[in-house]
């Protein structure tokens, strides 16, 4: 029997599977780690320790775990928080932390030039999405302009997936669903680098080279293979971002499908047709030939709630402590008489500027429509509801351009509160399935057996695929809900500027 490793790094933990050859789960592991917020607006990891160090320890307690041996993996696949910008040596050893994606918003500096010197229409036009804080060609600019001496002695700018396929096999690849985030720098209609306008930018061969994300970059090399336990020589494809790991997990393939991801922020991830842009959103190739996606993310939702909990709910976090229960389920458990709507209170959740569809670092978190009568239990419901708003605004902007949905999986941390998926659900009017526990490292393994050929196409990935259940939209809660959704959009409408004065 073989077995296929996956794992994921995510914001703030890493988690690995190792799976059969029939795709059935057989071990798990997970480490957690911190981000790094040294200035307001960063966003950062170590990419030695949380990334690499992360995968060296749980590859060598999946095994482990599972008693397989090295021999036995016939294939691993990894994917990370993406895009990330990460400048490298030639040794691959990292010059600086690395710089996170959309919620890391220094770069506003450099979006407002490149926007101003390329023309916004024209960014679209020819990379098919807008430069935003998502955006790694600004954040490579904020490095040269920032930290010049790190910037002349980068050897490679690279994101977290990157990273890891390099230090496991010494080669530099990138899948091209996650290097069209890297704007204005990809091509999209050649589906590579934009090779005559990367001036100002990096040199070519500083980037990593496109591929697709289930081909095999190479065997694990002699070094990564006596830090991560495996043996050497095992396959390793090229892997992808977190997100679009889990959506292969719970088989989101077809136009029509969509990903709604759950973890420190939403990421949606709709599979279209054809190449479909809208500057609101980001566009680009899926992860395998003759696939599209348009793809959302908010910048907050499991960082939104960790903050409450941390800096509003110390009493639950100390009865978490001793015994009484997580935290989380103790602030849900508050919220037990508060109704939908949360009795006319509003949270835009825009703690760490805001992705899409607003597409405005400079946003901010707003708790609006306060009375005496309100109590913390109406403020972290209206918080939960304030990320609902925001998907069910993404649900709006798709039908105005013509995108069709027609099955909406959930999947990640957030979808093991029932509440706040039925809020999900009533706010947006759309039924939910939710996706299995097993997440990204789930797609990773998957990815590797259909890389190395155990399994002939991603039908035969569908056909494993499991959901543990369903969430319908309660029509009795459908106009408390498009009233907090009229409010929500128009308070930032009403309030953008006050924001940028900040």
């Amino acid at each position: 029997m073989g077995y296929f490793l996956g794992i994921d790094i995510g914001t703030f933990e890493s988690k690995g599977m190792l799976t059969d050859e029939d795709g059935a789960c057989v071990a798990t592991h997970v480490v957690g780690h911190r981000m790094q917020s040294p200035c307001p607006g960063f966003a950062e990891h170590d990419a030695l320790k949380d990334w690499w160090g992360d995968f060296c320890a749980i590859s060598k307690a999946l095994l482990d775990k599972s008693g397989v041996g090295p021999g036995q993996i016939l294939g691993v696949g990894a994917s990370a928080i993406g895009p990330c910008c990460l400048p490298v040596d030639k040794d691959c050893n990292p010059l600086r932390p690395a710089i996170l994606y959309g919620v890391d918003v220094r770069a506003g500096k450099q979006i407002a030039a490149l926007n101003q010197k390329l023309g916004e229409d024209r960014i679209l036009a020819k990379y098919g999405n807008p430069i935003t804080s998502q955006s790694i060609g600004p954040k490579i600019l904020w490095i040269r302009e920032n930290e010049p001496e790190i910037y002349k002695s980068a050897d490679k700018f690279i994101t977290a997936s990157t990273y890891l396929t390099a230090k496991l096999t010494g080669k530099y690849r990138i899948d091209r669903y996650t290097a069209a985030y890297f704007t204005p720098m990809y091509n999209l209609e050649a589906n590579d680098w934009d090779y005559d306008n990367l001036a100002g930018f990096c040199r070519p061969e500083q980037l990593a080279e496109c591929r697709w994300a289930d081909e095999v970059v190479g065997g694990v090399a002699a070094r990564a293979a006596a830090e991560t336990g495996l043996r050497e020589g095992t396959p390793v494809i090229v892997g992808t971002a977190d997100a679009a790991a889990d959506a292969v997990g719970v088989g989101v393939f077809n136009p029509g499908d969509m990903l709604l991801m759950f973890g420190s922020s939403v990421y949606i991830i709709h599979i279209v047709p054809k190449l479909t842009t809208d500057r609101r959103y980001w566009s680009g190739p899926y992860l395998f030939r003759d696939t599209y996606m348009v793809a959302s993310g908010m910048s907050t939702a499991g960082t939104l709630t960790r903050w409450f909990r941390d800096q509003l709910a110390p009493d639950m976090v100390l009865r978490e402590k001793e015994g009484e229960g997580n935290a989380y389920d103790l602030l849900l458990a508050a919220t037990g008489r508060v109704p939908p709507g949360s009795e006319g209170l509003i949270v835009l959740p825009y703690f760490s500027g805001e992705r899409t569809p607003i597409n405005d670092p400079a946003a901010r978190g707003v708790v609006f429509g306060l009375m005496l009568h309100h109590t913390r239990a109406h403020i972290y419901q209206a918080c939960l509801e304030g990320v609902a708003y925001g998907i069910a605004q993404h649900f709006r902007g798709y039908a105005e351009i013509g995108m069709r949905t027609d099955k909406v999986v959930a999947v990640g941390g957030g979808v093991r509160s029932a509440k706040w998926m039925q809020i999900v659900a009533d706010a947006c009017g759309r039924e939910l399935l939710l996706g299995g526990a097993y997440g990204a490292p789930y797609g990773d393994a998957l990815m590797a057996a259909l890389g190395v050929g155990r399994y002939a196409s991603v039908d035969d990935i569908a056909r494993r695929v499991t959901f543990t259940g369903g969430v319908r939209p309660n029509p009795a809660n459908a106009e408390a809900y498009a009233r907090g959704l009229e409010v929500y959009t128009r308070l930032y409408e009403q309030t953008r500027d006050l924001m940028h004065l900040l």
